[in-house]
């Protein structure tokens, strides 16, 4: 698994860069690093190239907007009328509220799906660290928006709404909520991998035409995999903020 782990050139030169200074950081903690040239993780370095792409494009497209939008002023406002149509179906009046971060995860998950498609890239998707880490955003943010929307009174939609079944709901509900997270993770994560090593394998017997054909079907899933990691999301805050309507 190490040699597959920093594969990509990609990988093995940022590492060659940043590995050694990174090294030298953790030094003075108490961190050891046997090889800084190895350091960094092949799915850690793609998520940063998926953050600075849409760090760097949305602020470009974000730049000089008109009041008769261009091209890329349209493309911009498309993608921002979706978001905002999934929150105010999904989640209600209030859902613009939630619009910054359902906006933020979905399109990291949509461009961490699709930059594997790319020669020389990989999916960080592929890889259950960063789903399950995007599962957990989730997890926290629709609790904390539960308990600011709520107050205390969030908590009581764990305990069910008859009083004398509060000892059985409660441990069902936790369960419930924890395996939200889980759910998504490996969710995503299994149907990325496997997209992955499907055109892999296919393309170490033919490299050119044959993979072609699943590169068009991860294309279409991966979209698809996106929508519904928003979806449940919106549907988890949704139920957050309306907890006390239930």
């Amino acid at each position: 698994m190490e040699g597959l782990e920093h594969s990509l050139l990609i990988v093995e030169l940022f590492n060659k860069a940043f590995g050694p200074p990174l090294a030298a950081l953790l030094k003075p903690l108490g961190v050891r690093v046997a090889d800084p040239t190895r350091m960094v993780p092949d799915f850690v370095v793609m998520s940063l190239i998926v953050v600075i792409f849409l760090s760097l494009s949305l602020g470009l497209a974000a730049r000089k907007l008109a009041l008769v939008p261009g091209r890329r002023q349209a493309a911009l406002e498309a993608v921002v009328g979706f978001f905002e149509g999934q929150v105010d179906d999904l989640i209600g009046p209030k859902g613009r509220l939630f619009l910054p971060v359902i906006g933020t995860v979905g399109l990291f998950v949509l461009t961490a799906n699709l930059i594997g498609l790319v020669p020389g890239f990989m999916s960080p998707t592929s890889k259950l660290n960063v789903t399950l880490g995007c599962g957990l955003v989730v997890f926290f943010y629709y609790h904390a928006m539960g308990v600011k929307v709520q107050g205390l009174r969030y908590f009581k939609q764990f305990l069910g709404p008859i009083p004398a079944i509060a000892p059985l709901m409660l441990p069902i509900e936790i369960i419930s909520h924890f395996s939200r997270p889980l759910s998504l993770g490996m969710r995503l994560f299994g149907n990325i991998f496997s997209e992955e090593l499907l055109i892999l394998i296919m393309a170490s017997i033919i490299p050119f035409f044959l993979p072609l054909p699943f590169m068009i079907l991860s294309l279409f899933t991966s979209v698809i995999q996106s929508f519904v990691f928003i979806l449940l999301s919106c549907i988890y805050i949704s139920g957050a903020i309306s907890a006390e309507e239930h």
